[in-house]
This record gives structure tokens, sequence and C-alpha cells, in this order.
């Protein structure tokens, strides 16, 4: 027993080290390999939306960078294992624990997804032709690398929402900073001069993300009161103080970029060169952070239930007063929600400015439904859905339904395509002209197509609710975010093709819109009903583990919940199909005003109307045809 104990002592300062190392690889490999494919599709001019030669030579850095990102995570695996464990390298290695570490525990399932995402990505970086490509990688990435934070420290330390949303938006923040300087110090003089003004703005934005995603996570993991004497304080003051060095590169580089005067290009790229060597550091204390348990807040002796599934104390039987006044941010999605508004308010105010009107209705339909999402997901119906399955409906229709009418009325694409950047030098696709080639796509036309739109839409309903899938995704964070995220695009796509502003790649006609109505509509009233009609949880245990004593039956729950979704879900429809009609009979008239100008146009200019040409047309056919039946007789 004591030669076990001193085996451990001896050989946790060396995994310790080991982790350490080994996330600083892996966090600094995807950094790089996330800002070359930025650089790549967004910073370095390209041939409408064909890579340059300098975009194309940083594919292999993009290449070599997922491998490293590979070696690190894999690293990782082993160290983790033997953490576990508690024992050394050598007893990490076997096979079989791996596997099962890699199979069984959820964190190993995050580390397994970023290890094979990072290898997809190296193998393809090296085919990759069009900025498009480059972006679809760099989304991978992004997703790879925040997967295993939904299973960090913060897990375990209440406040799930508020401390893994924060922590999934400041690595998102911190890649597209730390990889976007990377990439701009391996550009040479004549692309780092067009590509730092759009990184200027990137970089704002994701210091923005950095300093308040930070600000909140630690707020949510610390307990100040004592942990300024603890190193781990010490640390992210340091890590605080570095930061603002960052921040004051960067207004140093923004000050310059928006100087009237001449720009002095190479005290800019000192200046990032700086940054690089500043970030570098603070990733490495990072790495040291993210292998360390936070000074947590004092919890409760007793075990909670509720904490323990939820993130949260039960709030007790809802009331009117409760469901309007409590509060639980999911950070993640609140990031979310503030970068669409800002992106929306930007584009308005860049109308103005230019002279051009935007509807008021317009913005005011856009900011009603971020604040149904925000409802639904961090106020009191987003609390209440975690508790009871009839409030996770409501909470279902409100961002499946009602808020992505909201959405599509705001015209979001159409401001987009009014505002956004257009090509720095005339050849290059630039932003704008990106979002006009995804519009065109050969996916956008699949996914716009009605029967696929509602597949999509009423379909996934059954695929979700009447399989394992529910339950599973119900007892993560991450799963009950992109549930979550499934229902808002979902209800998004469908109206968008229904009664959309926005420019469609394909022109659907009315009466088809009409028949997917009334299909939804009789498909989704089945849905309910077999709800309705239920007899077994189809949550997997995941309610009755939370144990709410104010909910006793569950079944009723659950059964009340289809209920909902039947009366909750139809006048929308309702909404949308008596809209449609209005639009068809507007289209009408405007036809007809068009044909009656186009005759009044032909009878001014002394030539037929349409209608006298087509006739004219048929006689002189059918004078061909009687000579051609003539001269054969003869």
């Amino acid at each position: 027993m004591n030669s076990l104990a001193d085996g451990l002592s001896t050989a946790a300062p060396i995994i310790e080290t080991l982790g350490t190392v080994s996330r600083f690889i892996s966090i600094t490999a995807s950094f790089a390999t996330v800002g070359a494919l930025l650089a790549m599709g967004f910073l370095i001019l390209d041939k409408d939306g064909v890579l340059s030669t300098s975009a194309q030579r940083l594919r292999r850095f993009a290449g070599a960078s997922a491998l490293l990102w590979v070696f690190g995570t894999s690293a990782l695996i082993v160290v983790t294992v033997a953490n576990i464990l508690g024992s050394g390298i050598s007893s990490a290695l076997d096979l079989q624990l791996i596997r099962s570490f890699l199979t069984q525990i959820t964190l190993g399932q995050y580390l397994l997804f970023q290890t094979l995402v990072a290898a997809l990505v190296g193998v393809f970086v090296l085919r990759v032709r069009k900025t498009g490509g480059a972006l679809i990688l760099l989304v991978l990435s992004l997703l790879a690398l925040v997967a295993p934070v939904f299973q960090s420290h913060s897990a375990s330390s209440g406040s799930h929402s508020l401390a893994i949303g924060s922590l999934v938006t400041h690595v998102v923040g911190l890649a597209m900073w730390f990889g976007g300087i990377i990439a701009l110090c391996l550009l040479n003089a004549n692309d780092r001069r067009s590509a730092l003004p759009r990184f200027s703005h990137l970089a704002l934005w994701a210091a923005i993300a950095v300093v308040a995603s930070g600000a909140a996570n630690a707020w949510a993991r610390m307990n100040f009161a004592s942990a300024w004497s603890t190193g781990y304080a010490k640390v992210v003051l340091l890590k605080i103080l570095l930061t603002a060095v960052l921040l004051f590169f960067g207004y140093l580089n923004r000050k310059q970029l928006l100087s009237k005067q001449s720009i002095n290009w190479q005290s800019l790229s000192r200046i990032v060169f700086a940054e690089l060597v500043i970030m570098v550091t603070a990733t490495l204390l990072g790495s040291w952070l993210s292998s360390q348990q936070s000074p947590l807040p004092e919890l409760e002796a007793e075990f909670d239930n509720a904490v323990a599934i939820t993130g949260m104390a039960n709030p007790g039987e809802p009331t009117l007063w409760k469901l309007f006044t409590l509060y639980d941010a999911d950070a993640l999605m609140i990031a979310i929600l503030l970068t669409l508004v800002a992106l929306y308010i930007k584009g308005v105010a860049i109308l103005k400015k230019r002279g051009d009107s935007w509807p008021i209705g317009r913005t005011i339909a856009f900011a009603l439904a971020i604040a149904a999402i925000d409802f639904a997901t961090s106020g009191g119906l987003g609390v209440y859905a975690k508790f009871s399955f009839e409030y996770h409906m409501i909470a279902h229709m409100t961002l499946g339904m009602i808020a992505p009418i909201g959405i599509v009325l705001g015209a979001p694409i159409t401001l987009a395509l009014r505002t956004l950047p257009i090509s720095r030098d005339g050849l290059e696709r630039g932003v704008r002209g990106t979002l006009v080639a995804l519009l065109h796509a050969k996916p956008t036309a699949l996914i716009t197509n009605p029967v696929v739109v509602l597949a999509i839409f009423d379909g996934s309903l059954f695929i979700l609710y009447f399989t394992s899938l529910f339950g599973g995704m119900m007892q993560s964070h991450a799963g009950h975010f992109f549930m979550n995220i499934h229902f808002l695009l979902a209800g998004v796509l469908f109206f968008h093709v229904i009664i959309g502003i926005d420019p469609n790649p394909r022109k659907v006609p009315h009466i088809v819109r009409i028949v997917i109505l009334f299909a939804a509509m009789g498909i989704h009233a089945f849905f309910s009903v077999a709800l309705m009609s239920t007899t077994t949880l189809l949550d997997q245990g995941y309610y009755s583990g939370i144990g709410s004593t104010w909910l006793p039956d569950l079944l009723a729950d659950q059964q009340a919940g289809g209920s909902v979704g039947w009366a909750m879900g139809e006048i929308p429809i309702l909404l949308a199909l008596t809209a449609t009609f209005i639009q068809w009979m507007r289209d009408d008239k405007r036809e007809t005003k068009r044909i009656d100008r186009n005759e009044a146009r032909l009878a001014a200019m002394g030539e037929p109307d349409e209608l006298a040409q087509y006739n004219l047309y048929l006689s002189q056919l059918n004078e061909s045809d009687n000579r051609k039946r003539n001269m054969g007789q003869e």
C-alpha cells in the first residue's frame, strides 16, 4: 500500500508536466490550423473564389499544423488515461484501456472526435482549391476544438450553462485571434498589408469575446473570497495582464490602420510579431490552468440531483412570477445572440450612414425573435424546460415555430447582401460574393427543396423524440445546446422557404407552399397526438433522475407536452398559411399590372398585344400546314 502511494506521488508531477506540454502542443497547433484556414478563406486576396498562390502555399502549413494537432491530442489522451489510473505512462499505453476510455468515457469520446477531425482536416486541406473549402474546414476545426470543453472542469463546478458556454466562447475567440496572428506572421509583406485591415476588424470582435467570456468564466468557477492566495489565481492574474498588453497592441494596430496619414507597415509587422510571442506565453499559462482544478465556490455538503444533472438547484413549482424572473445564463447561446444583434445593428447603421432606408418593422421583428430565443434558452422558460417535459415542449415550439418567423421577417440575408464588404481589388470574390456563392450552391438548392424542408422540419421530430436520441441529448449540455440550435435552424429554414423575404435559390410556387403547409400541419398534429397517447417515458430517466416533488406524474407531464405541441404548433402554421395567400394575391396583382403595362406599351407603338401576336402565330402556323398538305396531294 505504501509503495503504491510512493509511486503515485512520484508519477504525479511527471504526469502533470506531460499533460501541460501535450495540451499546449494540441492547443497551439489547433490555433495555428484555424489561423491558416482563416487566412486562406477570408484574409488573403483570392481570384473569384480560387485560392491565390500565397494561400496555396499556406495549405502545407495548415496540413502540418493539423498533423501536429493530432499528435498533441493523442499524447493528451494517453496522459489523461495515466492520470485517471494514477499510474505511469507505460501502464496507460495499454490499447484495451485506451479503447475503453475513447468509447465509454464522455471526455474520451470528445477527444477522439477532435483527433479524427484534426486528421481529416490535415488530409483534405492539401486538396482545397477554393475559399469555400477552406471555410468548411475552418468550421469543422472550430467544432473539434471546442468539443472537449463541454467536459471540462467547468462541468462540475455548478452554473453549467454559464461556465461551459463562456469557456467555449473564450476558446473560439482565442482561436480566431491567436490563429490569425500566427497566419499574419507567415504571410509575405504584400499579403500582410492587404490582410491586416480585415483582420483588425475580426480581432476587435474576438478580443471583446475573449475578455467578456473570460470574466464570466472566472466569476462562475472561482471563489474570489479565498482564491487570491492560490497559485491558480496568480496565473489567472498574469493572463489578465498579458491580455491587457495584447489589447494595447491591438489598439496601436487599429490606430495606425485608421490613420489618414501614411501607414508604417514595418512597425505594424513588429507589433504583430510581439503579439505572437505574448499569445504563445498566454497559451502556455492557459494550458497549465486547464490541467488544474479551479478554486471552486463552497458547495453544499448534501448531494443534489438537480444540480448534478441540470447544473442548477430545483426552482420549485412554476409560477408566473418565477417564469418571468428566473434566469440561468446560457453563455454560449447569449454569445451567439449578441453577435447576431451586433451584426444586425451594424448593418442598419451602415445603410443609414449611406442614406439608405431599412424598414423599422423588420428590425422590430428581428429583435422580438432574439428576445424569444433568449427567454426559451436562458430565461424562465429555458429554466423550467430542464425540469418539465411540458415546459420543454413550450420552449421547443418557441424556438422552432415562433422565433423563426421573426428572424425570417427581419430579412437578415437581404441586410447582409446590402452591407457586407465587397472585393478589395475588383478580382476577389469578397465576403458578399462568398455569401452569394453560398446562396447559389447546389447544397443550398437541395436543402431549400420544399420536400427536404418538410422532412427536416417535421420528420426530425419523430427521430428525436421516439428514439433514444432525446434522452441522450438531454443528459449533456452539448446535446441540449445542439438540440436547441436544431429547433431554431429547422424553423428558420421552413419559414424562409414558405414566407421568406430574403432571396431563395429556387422559386417555390405558392400552391406548393400551401400544400407543404397543410402537410406540415397534418404531420405535426399526428406527432402531437402520438405524444399524447404515449404510455412510456421518452427521456430515459432524465426527468425522474431530477426528482422534482412538484411533478409527481411524469407521464401526465409528457402527455401535456403533446397537447402544448399541438396547440402551439398549429397557430404559427395557420398564420404562415394566411401570409402565403396574401403574398399570392399580391404577386398576381403585380403580374397583372405588368402585363397591362406591356400591352399599353405595344399599343402605343402600334404593335398588337401579346395575345394577338400569339393568335397570329397560330394562324400562320396553320396556313403553313395547309400549304404543305395541298402540295402533298398534288
